[in-house]
């Protein structure tokens, strides 16, 4: 018997708890750069890139190359125990790229929650102090600590009690919704005086670009005012670059665009080209804060994911995916902005690089998300062979996270798609 998407699903159904959701119905058999294959056939387009993990493409032959090899050598023996060079030339590579005019230090782990747990913990111990600052719409991972920190209930925490206390909740600055610089700002001082005290903070963790959060870009002077107060209180930044980072703004990280540089910076995703690798960049005297075995794991920088990592990064320089991250940006928006011409709900099209969104409103009424009429498109999408994905606190964003490889003729051909889901939908 032949498998099925719906015959898949029903197995799933019964071997995988519900808690773990599935945007789109479909089970994939395989994937070449952007485009993936379903076990029935069918072809997709692909929008979503594993959310923004597959910025040079699915299944690289350099990074398919580099994987294989280092396979042929050895897949594992935990750095902890027999470490190996590719960890360290990985750490040696991202220590270059992240922004800062000071000497750096890199972690690597598995996952862009387990980056930002350990931000934390360095963070703490290096300032001696617990509190953490994060911001409304933020997302940072699904696990306790990074449940405190992600700004959103349902569906993450929904249920499960509260999270672990000392993280208080300052306002992102959003233009579109009535939160100025001056107002997030001013939120971040009432923590100071309603909750807890400056001396008490040890690290305000923010995204420059926020990803489920909706693609709000962090106003440049936000951000740099937000540097000032750090160090006027002795406070560390963390820049969440988890999804902003490979590439996906136009610099391999957004930070970069920022104007300042922040203490601490994790990133995973796209880092790797699609294995699992993540990690903590940061000021090596703060790096160097926690002794010895307080930092690590058992699958921590995969040898094989290091080695996937450091041809990626030999992708973006060889391929120059930041220079075509900006120019599929331009693309995006301007081809979304003709769109809003034609269509009110479209309230505003946003983004840095190639991290693009569209936020839908009822009838162009900014106090009604179109949360509906998004879902809407990303189904009627992906039934002309589109992979799209939506995001925002009320899931009326849709958000482009196409490979940046993927050819001119179908990244044109995927807007189509997205323009004639409007004139039917909207």
């Amino acid at each position: 018997m032949s498998k099925t998407n719906q015959s898949l699903m029903q197995r799933r159904q019964n071997a995988v708890p519900r808690g773990v959701g599935q945007i789109h119905p479909i089970f994939a058999e395989r994937a070449e750069n952007a485009t993936v294959w379903d076990v029935e056939g069918r072809e997709y387009i692909d929008f979503a890139g594993g959310i923004a993990v597959l910025n040079t493409g699915h299944v690289h032959p350099k990074i398919k190359a580099a994987v294989s090899a280092q396979l042929d050598r050895f897949s594992h023996t935990c750095f902890q125990v027999l470490a190996y060079e590719p960890y360290v030339e990985l750490c040696e590579k991202i220590n270059a790229r992240v922004p800062g005019d000071f000497d750096k230090k890199t972690l690597l782990v598995t996952t862009g929650s387990e980056a930002l747990e350990n931000a934390v913990k360095i963070a703490r111990a290096a300032t001696g102090r617990a509190g953490v600052i994060a911001f409304t719409g933020g997302y940072h991972g699904r696990t306790m600590m990074t449940l405190s920190m992600t700004g959103k209930v349902a569906p993450y925490s929904a249920g499960m009690g509260l999270m672990p206390g000392g993280v208080y909740r300052a306002q992102y600055p959003c233009e579109l919704h009535g939160v100025s610089t001056a107002d997030a700002m001013a939120s971040i001082h009432r923590i100071f005086k309603n909750d807890a005290e400056a001396k008490d903070i040890a690290a305000i963790v923010i995204e420059p670009v926020q990803g489920e959060g909706g693609f709000y870009v962090a106003p440049k002077d936000f951000m740099q005012q937000l540097r000032a107060l750090c160090d006027e209180h002795g406070i560390l930044l963390v820049a969440d670059e988890v999804q902003t980072g490979a590439g996906r703004t136009g610099t391999f990280f957004a930070m970069e665009q920022m104007g300042v540089a922040a203490d601490l910076t994790t990133f995973a995703k796209s880092i790797a080209g699609g294995f699992p690798v993540a990690g903590v960049c940061g000021k090596a005297d703060i790096m160097d804060a926690i002794a010895p075995g307080g930092l690590g794991g058992t699958y921590a920088g995969s040898p094989l994911a290091c080695a996937a990592a450091i041809a990626a990064m030999d992708v973006f320089a060889e391929e120059q995916l930041l220079a075509r991250s900006l120019a599929l940006g331009e693309q995006m928006v301007a081809g979304f902005n003709a769109l809003a011409e034609k269509h009110a709900v479209i309230g505003e099209v946003r983004g840095l690089g190639a991290m693009v969104a569209v936020e839908l409103f009822d009838g162009g009424d900014h106090s009604k998300p179109a949360a509906g009429l998004t879902g809407q498109i990303v189904a009627k999408a992906r039934e002309k062979g589109l992979i799209l994905l939506s995001c925002g606190v009320y899931g009326n964003v849709l958000r482009i996270l196409m490979p940046l490889t993927i050819p001119d003729a179908q990244f044109q051909q995927g807007m189509d798609i997205i323009a004639e889901c409007f004139a039917e939908l909207a």
